[in-house]
């Protein structure tokens, strides 16, 4: 099979090394041509992606944020073809998604929307690992969900990366969803860190401190952009969130320890019911 790897950060870089690693060809292109040049020495790719050879790709990999995805399709959709799988790995999918059925029906190429649920809180290639996906999920949002035979070649074509699961969902169910599950963990993190109280934490913290402040640690260009594109469901989890913790910040003021325990308990509950 031969893949190509449209952009080599952390994501786009541990693709090219999980489908190299298992005996595929890689070919990449990248905004930085020193990034390109040190993937190909290095052996993460086989060389530059052009529009020579993009046709010849059975999966084209686009590994950058939504608004640079859909720049290449734009730019590079007559070049493209039917034959390849063009899927992207955007945090956020109905716009890209749109976007990309539309390029997809007016060049006459096969697009499916991705998101690959895996990650560090470290971004570029230097990061990036070929065992990054291995028994991760992955969701994709297809063009039709009857065409089974369309659904297994796509299952086939991102079988080398590793993924545990392939969740197959709509655009609006899944921003609905990562809102919360992942768009929210991020601006909790970053605001908690902000604390005056975080300069003097050493010596005071341990797991709990490193579990709420890991992703803290982000890349704001790429997170403005999210947060952004899917605005409406992420201030619609932040507005529970706020009023929830108001909840709790008038139970503790007031030093109503029933209320207080009872809301401790309906959290504890909670977590049981989702997590087991």
């Amino acid at each position: 099979m031969t893949v190509g790897v449209v952009g080599l950060g952390l994501i786009g870089g541990s693709f090219a090394k999980a489908y190299t690693a298992a005996g595929h060809t890689v070919l990449a292109a990248n905004r930085s041509e020193s990034t390109l040049q040190f993937a190909i020495m290095s052996g993460a790719a086989k060389g530059r992606l052009t529009d020579e050879n993009i046709k010849d790709c059975d999966l084209v990999l686009l590994c950058t944020y939504p608004g640079a995805a859909v720049k290449f399709m734009e730019e590079k959709g007559p070049f493209i073809g039917d034959k390849p799988f063009v899927i992207d790995t955007c945090g956020t999918k109905r716009g890209i998604v749109e976007e990309g059925m539309r390029l997809a029906e007016k060049f006459g190429f096969r697009f499916i929307g991705g998101h690959p649920m895996a990650g560090t809180q470290y971004s570029g290639f230097k990061y990036s690992k070929e065992t990054m996906f291995k028994g991760a999920p992955m969701i994709i949002v297809p063009p039709r969900f009857d065409d089974i035979v369309l659904l297994e070649e796509v299952k086939d074509c991102l079988k080398p990366a590793g993924f545990g699961r392939i969740t197959v969902t709509t655009a609006e169910k899944h921003d609905e969803m990562i809102a919360f599950t992942s768009q929210l963990a991020h601006v909790v993190s970053n605001a908690y860190i902000k604390s005056p109280t975080a300069l003097e934490r050493k010596g005071f913290s341990a797991g709990s401190y490193k579990d709420m402040t890991r992703v803290a640690w982000l890349n704001p260009e790429m997170w403005t952009e999210l947060f952004i594109d899917n605005k409406d469901n992420l201030v619609k989890e932040i507005d529970m969130l706020i009023a929830s913790l108001s909840e709790y910040r008038e139970a503790i003021a007031s030093e109503d320890a029933v209320t207080l325990q009872k809301l401790l308990a309906e959290g504890r509950k909670r977590k049981e019911e989702v997590d087991g």
